[in-house]
């Protein structure tokens, strides 16, 4: 069934984002007086592949203009600005908000420009048609089959159902490491990296411990202004937006195959408070906590 852009439900703000566990697509060409301001950030992800003209996209302090071929993802959670660039005659580009799968955050992180801001900008151009027809295929499958597909479709699509979006979410999975793989990235220091995946393993081994900066960073011989640095340039994520992520990961695991109370899931993976705790995993899964494991085990 065809889903336009009116369609889409609208938080209450200036500049609207789609709620947490949607998968949106779409694509568009504007001109110059188009931007996008949203200073408490989204509560998913934004990629954006850039066809022709350019994009000046803000992540916090940090900024990166986009060309054509460029591939740029906003992580949710900071504010963040985009619009065309200056100097432009418009911008063209394809986009998708949803929430990103674990593994992609890793393959994108050779490419961080800050924590929350990824751009892949050397994407080598015979990767260029096979990442745009894999957006294609996402607003495709986002519109359901159709005999005959309307003479001016909408450019704006959202997955209805749980094989349009995982077939959308597969697409984009392409996109990612097609443009992750494809582009050339400095060669990592290997001293730094391994202090970066102790620091991982430290985490993933006890996600509810009351870790810290300053804990991570002892661990691994660094100071935490050094540690947090290569932290953030490593993964393309600070130190503890990591940590909330291994924690909503062991909760929904703990979800999924126990019977805690909700209460105890979020004692056992450090979480102070449960209505804290119930708050950021509907921001970060789309569903409070108890809807989750229903939706488990059936």
């Amino acid at each position: 069934m065809p889903v336009h852009a009116d369609d889409v439900p609208q938080a209450a703000a200036a500049d609207p984002s789609p709620p947490p566990g949607l998968v949106v697509t779409g694509r568009y060409d504007q001109r110059p007086g188009y931007g996008v301001n949203r200073p408490r950030g989204s509560a998913s992800w934004l990629f954006t592949f850039t066809l022709g003209g350019g994009g000046l996209l803000r992540q916090g302090a940090a900024r990166t203009r986009a060309g054509a071929g460029d591939l740029v993802v906003l992580a949710p959670g900071t504010g963040h600005r985009y619009a065309v660039a200056p100097g432009a005659e418009s911008w063209r580009f394809w986009w998708t908000h949803c929430q990103a799968r674990p593994a992609w955050t890793h393959w994108l992180a050779p490419y961080a420009v800050s924590d929350g801001l990824y751009a892949v900008t050397s994407v080598p151009g015979a990767l260029h048609g096979r990442i745009e027809a894999a957006f294609a295929r996402m607003l495709a499958d986002a519109r359901g089959p159709a005999e005959d597909p309307p003479p001016e479709p909408d450019p704006v699509a959202v997955a209805h159902g749980s094989l349009a979006r995982e077939l959308a979410l597969c697409a984009l999975e392409e996109v990612v490491l097609l443009a992750a793989a494809g582009a050339r990235t400095p060669a990592p220091a290997p001293d730094a990296d391994a202090r970066v995946r102790r620091a991982e393993e430290l985490i993933a081994a006890d996600p509810g411990a009351p870790h810290t900066v300053r804990s991570l960073a002892e661990g691994v011989a660094l100071s935490p202004s050094r540690f947090a640095h290569l932290f953030t340039l490593r993964t393309g994520r600070s130190p503890m937006r990591a940590l909330r992520e291994a924690r909503l990961r062991h909760a929904a695991r703990l979800l999924e195959v126990t019977d805690l109370t909700v209460e105890r899931v979020a004692a056992a993976c450090g979480f102070s408070s449960p209505f804290h705790f119930s708050r950021v995993f509907r921001e970060r899964y789309g569903v409070p906590p108890g809807a989750y494991r229903a939706g488990a085990r059936r």
